[in-house]
């Protein structure tokens, strides 16, 4: 990918880090805000892909305040600020139901670990009262499909921020993966994925960009 990108651009870029991230709780549908780390990680996630000047013509985020708040850094670093925004639940992170504001010991202790094992690591079991990986995906596909690539394909510029399963399932259908094959992608908060997307809407090359200190993804939002 080269250094000055024109169109056809998808940015995709998970939230910095939240407040229920450092307490190391399963997050969910819940609306903590960003640490001081995790403000930094976005004005950092910014400065890179200013470096790449990328103009964009569209972002896209969830309705929760972690993902909005990282994208109104990341345009102001770029000093984007008007861009346009759409914010949508079905950006949302993957609900974790009665897993969410708990924390992996506590899980355990109420379910066992065998059973919270199960929820985090499988592609297609939904912890009590919450989604799978797949059930994340069947929400997220008709959304790109429908609202995010129609933008892509007329040539624009995309930027959206938001959480690590909704986007592994924007990757599973930008890469083609299969549920096994997910499973094994890690996203970094705050660290910006850049695509160039083909005719049909796959990836035809992809950038991480990730800082040189980048921790890897907060345990609780590990599908391992």
């Amino acid at each position: 990918m080269t250094d000055a990108l024109t169109d056809n651009v998808l940015v995709l870029v998970r939230h910095g880090e939240s407040e229920w991230n450092r307490l190391n709780l399963f997050t969910g549908w819940r609306n903590p805000d960003l640490t001081e780390k995790g403000l930094i990680e976005a004005r950092v996630a910014g400065r890179m892909i200013k470096d790449h000047r990328i103009k964009f013509d569209i972002a896209f985020t969830s309705v929760l305040k972690r993902a909005e708040k990282t994208l109104d850094i990341i345009l102001a670093e770029l000093n984007q600020p008007d861009v346009p925004i759409t914010r949508d639940a079905k950006l949302n992170e993957r609900d974790y139901g009665e897993l969410s504001g708990l924390n992996k010991d506590e899980a355990r202790k109420k379910w066992g670990e065998a059973q919270v094992l199960v929820w985090r690591r499988s592609f297609d079991i939904a912890p009590p009262g919450g989604e799978s990986l797949q059930d994340t995906l069947a929400r997220v596909r008709p959304y790109y499909e429908d609202v995010i690539w129609p933008q892509i394909a007329q040539g624009k510029n995309v930027i959206v921020a938001a959480h690590g399963n909704s986007l592994r399932a924007m990757i599973m259908i930008l890469e083609n993966l299969s549920g096994d094959e997910i499973l094994q992608r890690e996203l970094a908060t705050g660290a910006p994925i850049l695509f160039r997307l083909g005719a049909d809407g796959q990836a035809i090359d992809r950038k991480d960009l990730l800082p040189a200190r980048s921790l890897a993804a907060p345990p609780e939002d590990r599908i391992m």
